[in-house]
């Protein structure tokens, strides 16, 4: 088979999109089928090169996302002729796959990772206006009648069938993770140094890893450590955050939310680490708090539960779906509630469930039924 990818993110770029993505092409590449990627340049890579058999194409296009759409379209369309199907993710890489597909009528389907359609001004800083106009485009992109959608959760499935996408061209698919590599077994000894490297040794740490976005709900965190600290007085946030250019307002307005609860001796703030290293620090931590107002997949969670570490997280869209092991639901945008349940799993009072698996072999199985079923012209999972 030989399958079209159109992302706008790829590696180097490093998401859990795109190691989703790295995870099922290369899977599909190693299984001896022809992959060919379509991406943007990032700074500092070349214009093609192949990565475990992922033949990739970068695109330049001023590092604008917004461009990617049209600058991309020469190349997808000289790709596609030789492609049984091209299959691309919300949302900058979508309106071009469609295009092309219609014009050389070639399968497209569409990975949906999450749909924020009305819900951009409660999940975002943005003007009212900038909501409005995101929410038109981002209805434009799912109406555009793909051959065929794919959530990766019932709660992202739940949100994109209210836009009238007929339910026999809709399925769930849940993204994965790699369990051995998220086996807590190989970080006890390294997060036990780590502890006493980051002077936490003595501690209760309840961590955050993120974007600083608004929908990640890092503000209403930061708003409870005041109800926290008098009740848990060894506690300590723990908070890796994303400091890219995209979220510096963000970050900056969570550095002056510390400053204005006076909270530097109550939390540590990191940059971003490696991949290969964010095991050790939730393997550090007493507590995972994802307090997110919404989420499409929810990898915090499902990477957590796998470490077996106790979980504060938001009862909100996809989150009660993939969450499990040791975890409390709390309401959404509440401080107190997040004191509360913290202190809940400082006491190990809290919820306990067998763990959940979501496997890449599951990811990539699905994916490739999938690629069947619509090149057998069925329509149905």
């Amino acid at each position: 088979m030989n399958i079209l990818f159109v992302l706008e993110n790829y590696l180097p770029h490093i998401g859990g999109v795109e190691i989703v993505f790295k995870n099922l092409a290369e899977t599909l590449a190693k299984q001896g089928h022809e992959i060919n990627l379509v991406t943007h340049r990032l700074k500092n890579t070349p214009k093609f090169e192949i990565i475990n058999g992922v033949k990739i194409n970068r695109i330049s296009c001023l590092h604008s996302r917004y461009l990617f759409s049209f600058l991309s379209i020469p190349k997808i369309l000289k790709l596609s002729k030789q492609a049984d199907l091209i299959h691309t993710t919300t949302f900058n890489g979508a309106p071009p796959s469609w295009f092309v597909g219609k014009i050389t009528k070639k399968k497209v389907i569409l990975t949906v990772h999450e749909v924020w359609i009305n819900k951009w001004q409660e999940t975002t800083n943005l003007s009212s206006l900038s909501c409005f106009i995101h929410n038109l485009l981002e209805k434009a992109i799912y109406t555009l009648n793909y051959d065929y959608y794919v959530c990766v959760s019932n709660a992202t499935k739940s949100d994109l069938l209210k836009l009238n996408i007929p339910p026999e061209k809709v399925t769930t698919i849940y993204n994965g993770i790699d369990y051995e590599f998220w086996n807590p077994a190989k970080y006890k000894a390294q997060s036990q140094k780590l502890r006493k490297n980051i002077n936490l040794e003595n501690n209760f740490i309840y961590l955050f890893y993120g974007r600083p976005g608004t929908s990640k709900g890092l503000e209403y965190l930061i708003k409870a450590i005041p109800i926290i600290s008098p009740q848990i007085p060894h506690s300590k946030l723990l908070a890796i955050v994303s400091q890219d250019p995209a979220y510096k307002k963000q970050y900056n307005n969570i550095i002056k939310l510390i400053n204005d609860y006076q909270l530097k001796d109550k939390i540590i703030i990191l940059p971003p680490i490696s991949y290969q290293e964010l095991p050790f620090y939730i393997n550090t931590a007493d507590c995972i708090i994802i307090p997110s107002i919404t989420e499409g997949f929810g990898f915090n969670a499902v990477e957590a539960s796998a470490l077996g570490r106790p979980i504060v997280a938001s009862n909100t869209t996809s989150l009660p779906e993939v969450v499990s092991g040791k975890y409390i639901l709390i309401p959404p945008k509440s401080p107190e509630e997040i004191a509360k349940a913290i202190k809940r799993v400082y006491e190990k009072k809290y919820t306990k469930t067998p763990l959940k698996k979501f496997t890449i072999e599951d990811n990539v199985d699905n994916y490739f039924k999938v690629y069947n079923l619509i090149l057998n012209g069925i329509n149905k999972t």
